[in-house]
């Protein structure tokens, strides 16, 4: 058995700005690798995470460093302990589970011994922006049944109430991205409740989140970037009453997967998140999201262009992934 791999860089422009608490983006810088085994491909995708210092050129060095492990037979299970996880041990993941699907005919579910995937419904992410702007984007998507608002910790209540006024019947769920303070929280988790909230995203950064623990919030609280893999599980249950699962976070779907199981054993809920990339960053994910409480794997419907073929939107509802795509 021989295999090679490649690597590369693709930046997907997107239908609009992207903001959140830490910055914006124009397009979506993701990172592709390939693994080619007897003539039959498969392939991953995913993105660097800036907020942990990982870059597309970081991450191609990172897949060029145990190129020759993988090359030469090392199995999805070996990358967790060459690799740390991110988006390099994920796009080779994903990749190397495609590769088996193919191989073996047999669909990713199968052998990870998932259930039939079923159709998902998505959130619709809403950009940081005025108040003014954020009610017109609102009305624009108030027929989506589910918003996901992005938020910093200025005029958060304002935001939220020209949000509901454009959208007055979606439910909303709110992404602080680490910017608050537990002050904040405790000021307004009643007004957020009253608004018809059910989530509130990494309300604050990671290494505060302790002081979560005391605190009473109307609202469910979900771990992001606290959560990583299953290892980090255990000190977040007396914290949040949620975990979001990133397949960029754990490092691919094999720890993915062990993540659910560990939240899930936990008394966790799951929300499956994503960074913006591709419908090839979605495939994976979707098998974790299948008996999730919140799916947020929107990415496709923020770009000016996705994959062909990939995922199918029906508004907000994702349909299993071809397999021509992945898996």
């Amino acid at each position: 058995m021989r295999r090679t791999i490649s690597a590369r860089h693709e930046s997907w422009p997107l239908a609009q700005v992207f903001r959140i608490s830490r910055g914006s983006k124009t397009a979506a810088d993701v990172l592709v690798v390939e693994v080619v085994q007897d003539g039959v491909r498969g392939w991953g995708e995913a993105v660097p995470y800036p907020r942990y210092n990982q870059s597309i050129e970081s991450s191609l060095a990172e897949v060029d460093a145990i190129r020759q492990a993988v090359e030469e037979g090392a199995s999805r299970h070996e990358l967790i302990a060459m690799l740390p996880p991110g988006a390099a041990r994920n796009a080779l993941d994903c990749a190397l589970w495609d590769l088996e699907a193919k191989m073996t005919g047999m669909p990713v579910r199968h052998l990870a011994g998932l259930d039939e995937p079923r159709e998902l419904v998505t959130a619709y992410t809403l950009s940081l922006d005025t108040p003014e702007a954020m009610e017109a984007a609102a009305a624009t998507h108030a027929h989506r049944p589910l918003l996901k608002i992005k938020l910093d910790g200025e005029d958060v209540l304002e935001r939220l109430r020209a949000v509901r006024r454009g959208s007055p019947d979606a439910r909303l769920v709110v992404d602080a991205n680490e910017a608050w303070t537990v002050g904040l929280l405790e000021e307004i988790g009643s007004d957020l409740a009253a608004l018809g909230v059910e989530m509130i995203e990494q309300p604050l950064p990671s290494e505060a989140d302790e002081a979560l623990a005391d605190l009473d919030c109307p609202v469910t609280l979900c771990a992001d970037e606290s959560c990583h893999g299953s290892d980090t599980v255990a000190e977040l249950a007396d914290r949040y009453g949620m975990v979001n699962i990133k397949l960029d976070k754990t490092g691919g779907l094999t720890e993915a997967l062990a993540l659910r199981r560990a939240a899930q054993q936990a008394g966790l809920e799951i929300m499956v998140g994503c960074m913006v990339g591709t419908s090839l960053a979605m495939a994976p994910a979707m098998l974790v999201a299948q008996d999730a409480k919140v799916v947020d794997l929107d990415g496709p419907l923020l770009m000016k262009q996705d994959r062909n073929p990939g995922i199918t939107f029906d508004g907000n509802t994702m349909h299993p992934c071809p397999p021509e795509l992945w898996g």
